[in-house]
């Protein structure tokens, strides 16, 4: 059991993640999308794999020209016309791949949400309302909070635990990359506990095409198992130090 009384994690808004993203989210009590850092081309901010009979598939938004210094939240989405627009293109690939899921039919209205709904111009704003939907549907009840808002400088580890004490978080829970560059000693000054997320151990269902893989797009799980994907994404492990 934990002893803080407000937990929050910071990541960047990526394009339908995998379940190891929304395993965090439903661990804190406040989710912040990190949006006003450097985009990072050829990442997760546009693209995800899903399992098709040839193989794994990346699909990818196509994004229009920007500065090598851009933040994520200045991207904006290039929408081409027709079949060729990658919403449709993406939806039919999904549809497609899992048309034998057996939870496609029931689930297919998160597809239409997500695909079908608006056509979005903002690659920021697109990736946060798929990723506050699905959360909705897995029944989390954690609040998001979009890092621009916020209005805070610094960088790196400074940056996190000013983000920290703007929202009166003491424990901050860090992907586990991150231990590359964060700073622990600085989280001690400032009074904050520090844990990483662990993604091990997540219990095996029953997917489509060969050999089991985690590390696709969340929708991998929903249309195979569907009320029950909760069951294969909440996990209770963590490392504090």
């Amino acid at each position: 059991m934990r002893t803080s009384s407000k937990k929050i994690a910071i990541l960047q808004s990526n394009y339908i993640p995998w379940k190891g993203v929304f395993d965090m989210i439903n661990k804190v009590d406040v989710f912040v999308f990190y949006e006003d850092v450097q985009f990072t081309r050829r990442d997760w901010r546009t693209r995800n794999k899903i399992k098709t009979a040839n193989g794994l598939a990346w699909l990818t938004i196509p994004v229009k020209k920007i500065s090598v210094d851009a933040k994520i939240f200045e991207v904006q989405i290039f929408n081409d016309v027709g079949n060729k627009a990658f919403y449709k293109k993406h939806y039919n690939a999904i549809l497609e791949h899992y048309s034998k899921a057996p939870f496609l039919k029931q689930n297919k209205f998160l597809l239409d949400k997500i695909y079908l709904e608006k056509r979005w111009e903002n690659l920021s704003e697109f990736n946060i309302h798929t990723t506050k939907l699905i959360s909705d549907f897995l029944g989390i009840k954690t609040e998001f909070i979009n890092s621009k808002d916020l209005n805070l400088s610094g960088k790196k580890t400074d940056k996190l635990i000013a983000i920290c004490q703007k929202l009166g978080a003491d424990c901050y829970l860090s992907g586990p990359s991150a231990k590359n560059y964060i700073e622990p000693n600085k989280f001690d000054a400032a009074g904050i506990e520090l844990e990483y997320m662990r993604y091990d151990g997540y219990k095996q269902y029953q997917q489509l095409h060969g050999d089991f893989d985690d590390y696709v797009s969340v929708l991998d799980v929903i249309l195979n198992c569907g009320d029950r994907a909760a069951e294969y994404i909440f996990s209770e492990k963590n490392d504090r130090i």
